[in-house]
């Protein structure tokens, strides 16, 4: 019996595990780069300690158009699964609040351990490779050609995990995109996810540099879309943080529609907002004799206070005592519920991941196989699947690459096209 030959574009967290999962099936793989080395991407990950899965793993942590494909393909490679597939390349790893790292908190030791894993499994990468065109062969030896800037190369099955259009400068370029719809699939329109929100008031300008524990909500056209909480950092253009990255997707899709979006930070989140006005009112009496200048002194920043009062029309040189019921009012709205408008994300350049891609209703979710083309797999952030901040997305990338390098390596084919049938889930 022939050895299967398999081809993968894109080497980077999911397309590395893809090749050392189809190696291991007794493959023989080939992975192709376009940059002048793999797994670049990953140097950047987990302010350079590759925060590389999450031990809360759940289904709203993974987002996507078809919010139940995710957590499907995700059975087939789980975090114990993933645990064991870095113990196997020599990658201990320790837990802080429950994100995973690698022991040494060293990217590159995570990348090291994948190059390493690739020339144990003798797998061939060739970099500086650009590809120019696939082409589909159902009847001939080999069902795919893949013509690139090193020449050509054919294979039985082939694996696009050509990354998004985020953090460009890494290697993903969108460049996949391209290639899949040349096959027949539909794209859902990617945008920056995990990146910060731009915002018109021109106040932003003053309260740059602010960092604040707040909660933040996203309203579009008055309805609500998604909230997180923690620290949110105020800058000159509008706001960014963890809690922001989080409501970001949601942010960009409904700014492409052209929709109105807002968010609403409370700036006390620890309590109920009737116990945060209760406490106002209590602060207003004990510290009658300050200047409302220094009323929330010890309490929240001063540029935030400073914009406070001037929103609240209140002269900072007044003493608390004289502040009317409507003025402490004013300012427990200011408070809990700071509105600002959104008028755009950042660009792909400050992005952490996409949201958008390959159509997973095109891709069967056990597999990771096309179900439009016999052969064809994908991984990674090239499809529509986005995690939120933690290590999801590195964990899409190790559970995608390893059910779609798995499939491919055996030379598994689905002919879903016609039949509507799917093969067993990965062991």
């Amino acid at each position: 019996m022939s050895q299967n030959k398999v081809i993968i574009v894109g080497a980077g967290a999911a397309g590395m595990t893809a090749a050392i999962f189809a190696a291991r099936e007794g493959a023989q793989v080939v992975l192709l780069e376009h940059k002048d080395r793999v797994g670049k991407k990953i140097l950047s990950t987990g302010n350079g300690r590759c925060n590389l899965s999450n031990r809360l793993q759940e289904p709203f942590c993974y987002r996507s158009g078809q919010p139940d494909f995710p957590w499907k393909a995700l059975g087939a490679f789980t975090l114990p699964m993933t645990l064991e597939y870095f113990e196997d390349l020599g990658v201990l790893t320790r837990e802080r609040d429950g994100y995973l790292y690698p022991y040494s908190g060293q990217a590159s030791a995570v990348l090291d351990a994948l190059r390493l894993g690739l020339a144990r499994e003798s797998v061939q990468v060739v970099t500086e490779c650009e590809v120019f065109s696939i082409t589909p062969r159902e009847d001939a030896k080999h069902r795919f050609e893949v013509k690139t800037s090193q020449g050509s190369f054919s294979g039985e099955t082939l694996i696009l995990a050509c990354g998004s259009k985020a953090a460009p400068g890494t290697g993903s370029d969108g460049s996949g995109y391209k290639l899949a719809k040349r096959l027949g699939h539909h794209i859902i329109k990617p945008l920056p996810a995990l990146v910060q929100l731009r915002c018109p008031e021109k106040f932003f300008k003053q309260l740059a540099g602010v960092r604040a524990d707040a909660s933040v909500i996203l309203y579009s056209d008055g309805r609500k879309l998604a909230e997180d909480k923690g620290e949110v950092q105020l800058t000159d253009y509008g706001i960014s943080g963890i809690p922001v990255f989080q409501i970001s997707r949601f942010a960009a899709r409904a700014l492409d529609e052209g929709r109105d979006v807002r968010v609403v930070l409370n700036f006390y989140p620890e309590c109920p907002e009737t116990e945060t006005r209760r406490i106002l009112k209590e602060r207003s009496e004990r510290l009658k004799e300050r200047q409302v200048e220094d009323f929330f002194s010890g309490w929240i920043h001063k540029k935030l206070a400073a914009l406070f009062l001037k929103q609240a029309g209140i002269r900072p040189d007044r003493t608390v005592g004289s502040l009317t019921e409507a003025q402490i009012q004013t300012l427990g709205d200011l408070l809990c519920r700071f509105e600002v408008s959104v008028n755009g994300t950042n660009s792909f350049e400050q992005a952490q991941i996409c949201c958008g891609g390959v159509d997973v209703r095109e891709v069967d979710a056990q597999t990771m196989e096309s179900k439009k083309v016999k052969g064809l797999y994908f991984a990674g952030e090239i499809l529509d699947v986005d995690g939120i901040c933690g290590g999801y997305n590195l964990q899409w990338a190790w559970s995608s690459g390893a059910a779609a390098g798995k499939c491919a390596g055996r030379g598994q084919i689905n002919d879903t096209s016609k039949s509507g049938k799917t093969a067993g889930q990965p062991q």
